[in-house]
């Protein structure tokens, strides 16, 4: 006759079973958990290298927009002619550009229109003349009651019409400019400019042009000056 194993015998197997299922539960608990903190490391890793690919692509774009924008800036500046002046001789102002990347062509001078003088042309060698203009400005500063010697450097405007290369390109500037001279002498025994300097004052656009310079000129010489 078979018996039935004790009571006691049971609850230690199910004892051990309970154990058992709970050893193994715990254990697929953490491969659960190392499966997803390995996701998320995953995860953060695929961010960290698209970060550092985004990065390395902003800072070649940037890069290049920097490089882009300096090479415009640099053909701006070759682009915008400054003239300079040097004395030679006391009638003659020798013109040439600050840049060294720039080589003038030809120039076309205006002079205001109540001193009768036809614009001047020069191909090549850039210059003012005082014997362009100096009889009608001696006849304008008489008539303007004007002393017959200089109190300092007097100014006469000009519009200044140059074309000039720059990297090879031509290129066209329209600027109006002071020319400072001084003058000596008697109106009877005749006067004498001396040429002494050029100042920039603006640039103006061409067809504007003449009618900028006869009002600077009537703002330095205003006529019937008593």
């Amino acid at each position: 006759m078979n018996q039935d194993p004790p009571a006691s015998d049971n609850i230690a197997k199910a004892a051990a079973s309970a154990k058992a299922e709970a050893r193994a539960a715990e254990s697929a608990a953490i491969r659960r958990r190392w499966i997803t903190l390995g996701e998320v490391l995953a995860v953060i890793a695929a961010f960290i290298s698209a970060l550092t690919l985004w990065n390395s692509w902003s800072e070649r774009s940037d890069s290049k927009a920097d490089q882009q924008a300096e090479a415009q800036r640099a053909s701006a500046r070759v682009a915008t002619l400054v003239l300079i002046a040097t004395n030679s001789g006391d009638e003659t102002l020798v013109l040439k550009p600050a840049s060294a990347e720039q080589t003038v062509q030809s120039q076309r001078i205006l002079l205001p229109a109540s001193l009768g003088v036809a614009p001047v042309e020069t191909t090549g060698e850039s210059r003012i003349e005082a014997k362009w203009f100096e009889r009608p400005l001696e006849k304008a500063r008489e008539a303007a009651h004007l002393p017959d010697n200089s109190r300092g450097d007097e100014r006469l405007p000009m519009v200044i019409i140059t074309r000039f290369l720059a990297d090879g390109e031509p290129h066209e500037d329209v600027a109006l400019y002071d020319v400072g001279y001084t003058i000596s002498g008697k109106f009877l025994s005749g006067h004498k400019v001396t040429l002494r300097g050029l100042s920039l004052i603006s640039r103006v656009k061409t067809a504007a042009a003449q009618a900028k310079l006869d009002a600077r000129w009537r703002t330095l010489l205003p006529p019937n000056k008593p």
